[in-house]
């Protein structure tokens, strides 16, 4: 009998159409004579079942089950794909614990923390594995007192939702003068905003996946911003303005350095399932600075990890049935 999978994609924030090709891209690539996978949209108009065929039905919350036209669907697995609010923060994490429903990323309480930058850069900063750039967390306008500590830091800085992802809302301030338009911006997308000290340097990404069977630690990618584009932007990250090289060219010290610390930060999280880890190296000091964890990287064509594990010889089809494998072993233990 196959295995019932239900494909958790979409999800509520700016994100939504990033999860849906990451999702897509999933679907395309499961072994559909294996699983028997179910598409599930959450938006703010509802969540909505899709059968391969494209019918719709109406998904029931009380119990995550569909009731198709000759049918009852349960599901043994939810493979989430949601990017933000509620895949990524740990919301979905938590309805699917009360409903006994394994899944396939972090739990609950790594979800919620990574989400928030402001709270998880404390943390890292704490394990004294990685640096971690000065910022100021915002929970509203800044005050008299907010721009002292904002201004004490060194321009450029990045001003981003705190539990924002792929850049959404995003700025490079380089003046005091663009400080308001750049907080005003990302508090459009959330209500607590990370203004950071930015680092020069080179940004790298790394992959890291715990299986039943092993630890994989994927070659390092490096993101290189084309055109006029100054930073890993949205429209670098979706639009193709952006080379992304992989393995990396970088002495090999750098990259086994980003593969250990990423090691370490996936063990000191509680991570589970496939987690991306972003970085800038400062060149000049000779030192790393940790950016942010990503608990549901993206899986569409474009995206990084799929490339990663396609650099060791892992297909996407491959990858895809060891999330699976793992995170059903992991229901058993």
């Amino acid at each position: 009998m196959k295995q019932s999978i239900a494909l958790v994609m979409g999800g509520y924030s700016g994100e939504h159409d990033v999860s849906i090709a990451s999702g897509n891209q999933v679907y395309a690539q499961l072994d559909h004579a294996r699983y028997d996978v179910t598409r599930v949209v959450i938006d703010r108009g509802g969540w909505y079942a899709f059968d391969d065929n494209d019918n719709r039905y109406e998904v029931n919350r009380h119990d995550f089950s569909v009731d198709t036209l000759s049918r009852h669907i349960t599901f043994d697995l939810a493979f989430i794909i949601i990017h933000g609010n509620p895949g990524e923060n740990g919301v979905l994490q938590g309805y699917f614990d009360m409903l006994g429903i394994p899944y396939t990323t972090c739990d609950f309480y790594t979800s919620s923390l990574t989400f928030h930058k402001g709270f998880c850069n404390p943390v890292v900063a704490k394990t004294g594995i990685v640096s971690v750039a000065p910022s100021v967390l915002l929970y509203h306008m800044p005050d008299a007192s907010d721009l002292q500590r904002i201004n004490a830091m060194r321009y450029p800085l990045f001003v981003k939702p705190a539990t924002g992802g792929s850049s959404v809302a995003t700025t490079k301030v380089k003046t005091p003068e663009q400080l308001e338009e750049a907080i005003a911006l990302a508090f459009t997308e959330d209500r607590q905003v990370l203004v950071e000290q930015g680092i020069k340097g080179r940004e790298f990404d790394c992959g890291v996946f715990q299986t039943d069977k092993e630890r994989l630690v994927f070659p390092i990618t490096e993101i290189i911003p084309t055109g006029n584009h100054e930073f890993f932007d949205y429209e670098a990250k979706y639009a193709g303005f952006s080379n992304e090289v992989t393995p990396a060219e970088c002495p090999v010290e750098v990259a086994q350095h980003i593969q250990q610390v990423s090691s370490q930060l996936y063990d000191h999280l509680g991570c589970r399932g496939i987690v991306r880890f972003d970085y800038i190296y400062d060149t000049e000091a000779d030192e790393l600075y940790f950016l942010e964890v990503n608990t549901i990287p993206g899986q569409s064509a474009e995206s990084i990890v799929p490339k990663q594990a396609r650099a060791i010889g892992i297909s996407p089809s491959e990858l895809y049935q060891m999330v699976i494998d793992t995170a059903l072993h992991d229901k058993r233990q």
